[in-house]
């Protein structure tokens, strides 16, 4: 385990490093800007142009990473983001935050696909496992961490800021220093949407209101938790106990998935998120134990929904398309977290903070509509002939690349060929 953990350790450490920064940074912006007055629209389009520039990010970085070698490139784009985290605690001012969002995007997705595609070169049949379990963990530690720090200095000040560019600084040394050669040139993305709908309907509906949900809650939860009262520890607390909680239970959601149609475990999943949220949105909680709670039960079913989904257009997809599938559902749930910060910023602005959840819940609602409706349309696939599941990061932790896609491919094809599954 030594010999194959060693030769990526580098990289590993510098990604625990790079996603610390990227937790703390991504919910001192909304806690801050709540605090500073912006309007709950404007605090919505931080995720908007953030996942916008993620999107463009994963089409278009392969090109300058393949242009000027994957450590420069690596280095190239923390160095900004770096710069942005540090320029937002010298400029508060909600426009320059909202476009700075946008190239902070675009250059998360360069970073994480040159991880991804590193770790995936390095990785062997026998070390695949273990390395994307401990990427996984690491990404989650990483996001937890840097949202946990938010409790223990004065938002006010530049102070965070300033812990975000430090994390950052560190995220860069690792593979600067390294004498590892780097890995082959990235893939592009290849793109075929309506091949993705004609594979699966509900992969490719279900994706895209995944991601509106996910999007909105991934934005604007921090801000949802000011505006209901919560101090920010109880903020930090609340947003981190969601991830966790969604990393947990995607083992039995993929035990479930793999043994009955997913379509139906997609469903249910997502009418325990409707249910979560649409208490929440009605009953209001204030009691911040009781509050917590019921947002951490939404998180541990909202998370478990993407690799279901994903799981389930692998089902029906043969091999030499995986590539054009996940590309595509990369595209669709991109629009997805675009679209979901855009709906409800607005929608809280009009109703208040919890409407946030009457946003989400519609978007489950129709997953579970949807899914149940194709479920009579076409036969499940026999539980032998299934791609296997695997876990994926947390959708709220990170956006997934296709460069993670295809790590977690790697992994499954792994499993088939030890004929291993959770059905088995």
């Amino acid at each position: 385990m030594k010999r194959n953990i060693l030769p990526v350790l580098a990289l590993l450490f510098g990604t625990l490093f790079l996603f610390t920064g990227n937790g703390l940074h991504s919910l001192l912006l909304p806690v801050r800007g709540t605090a500073e007055g912006y309007a709950t629209t404007t605090l919505g389009l931080l995720g908007t142009t953030w996942a916008t520039g993620f999107v463009l990010g994963c089409l278009t970085a392969p090109k300058l990473v393949r242009r000027i070698g994957h450590v420069r490139a690596f280095s190239g784009f923390i160095a900004v983001i770096a710069i942005i985290a540090l320029l937002t605690g010298i400029i508060v001012d909600a426009t320059w935050w909202v476009l700075l969002r946008a190239v902070t995007g675009f250059c998360t997705a360069g970073t994480s696909m040159i991880i991804e595609s590193w770790l995936n070169e390095r990785a062997t049949n026998e070390s695949r496992g273990a390395i994307f379990s401990l990427y996984i963990g690491i990404t989650l530690i990483g996001a937890v961490a840097g949202q946990m720090m938010i409790p223990f200095e004065d938002i006010h000040t530049p102070i965070l800021f300033m812990f975000c560019g430090i994390c950052y600084c560190v995220a860069m040394l690792p593979t600067t220093l390294s004498t590892a050669a780097s890995p082959q040139p990235l893939k592009a993305v290849s793109l075929d949407l309506k091949a993705l709908y004609r594979n699966s309907p509900v992969a490719s509906i279900g994706i895209l209101l995944v991601g509106i949900a996910n999007g909105a809650y991934g934005t604007l939860g921090a801000v949802f938790g000011a505006n209901a009262g919560l101090s920010d520890g109880n903020i930090a607390l609340m947003m981190s106990s969601t991830i966790f909680a969604g990393a947990v239970m995607q083992f039995p959601a993929g035990r479930l998935s793999d043994r009955i149609d997913r379509r139906y475990v997609l469903a249910g999943m997502a009418a325990i998120a409707a249910i979560d949220g649409l208490l929440l949105f009605l009953l209001q909680p204030t009691g911040p134990l009781f509050l917590i709670g019921m947002v951490v039960i939404y998180g541990a079913v909202a998370n478990t929904l993407y690799p279901i989904t994903v799981a389930h257009a692998n089902d029906f997809a043969a091999p030499e398309d995986f590539v054009k599938v996940s590309g595509g559902l990369l595209l669709l749930y991109g629009i997805g977290t675009i679209i979901g910060p855009t709906l409800g910023g607005p929608v809280m602005s009009a109703i208040g903070p919890y409407s946030l959840f009457f946003v989400t819940a519609v978007a489950h609602v129709l997953i579970t509509t949807y899914a149940i409706f194709r479920s009579r349309m076409r036969a499940a696939k026999p539980a032998s002939d299934r791609d296997a599941y695997t876990t994926m990061p947390s959708a709220n932790a990170q956006m997934i690349t296709p460069e993670s896609m295809s790590l977690a491919r790697s992994e499954a094809s792994k499993k088939e060929d030890m004929t291993v599954n959770y059905g088995t």
